[in-house]
């Protein structure tokens, strides 16, 4: 089965695919906010949580294999090679993969605590309902 042709997908239909990505590498503490009333730069951040580098690194790389799939490789990746936080830019959807000191450092759920939570509908035990 090929995968959906992001040039045709909705926003809706990236972060799916994105959040299939990395739960499939058991990512955790996943949080989607709505980024449309709060940004101009992003319809949605999705961020979360790997347990070590290696493990954020291949979350990471999940992603980026999986929108390159789909037909819309990133517009960047920072941290790849660290892997304490790695950034993707995936145009309408900003991705951040940290490691769980990082996360913690950053908090970047409270910086954004303006933005709406997007209801993921998958694997409640890792996804995160704050």
């Amino acid at each position: 089965m090929n995968p959906p042709q992001m040039s045709t997908a909705t926003s809706a239909d990236k972060t799916s695919l994105i959040v299939e990505a990395a739960l499939d590498l058991k990512a955790e503490k996943l949080v989607a906010l709505d980024m449309r009333s709060v940004s101009a730069f992003a319809d949605t951040f999705l961020i979360t949580s790997g347990r070590s580098s290696r493990h954020v690194r291949s979350i990471a790389e999940s992603i980026i294999q999986a929108l390159r799939e789909a037909g819309t490789a990133p517009l960047g990746v920072e941290g790849l090679n660290e892997g304490r936080w790695v950034l993707i830019d995936a145009n309408e959807a900003v991705i951040h993969i940290f490691e769980p000191e990082t996360r913690d450092e950053f908090a970047l759920e409270r910086l954004w605590s303006d933005a709406p939570l997007l209801d993921l509908h998958r694997a409640p035990e890792a996804v995160v309902t704050v």
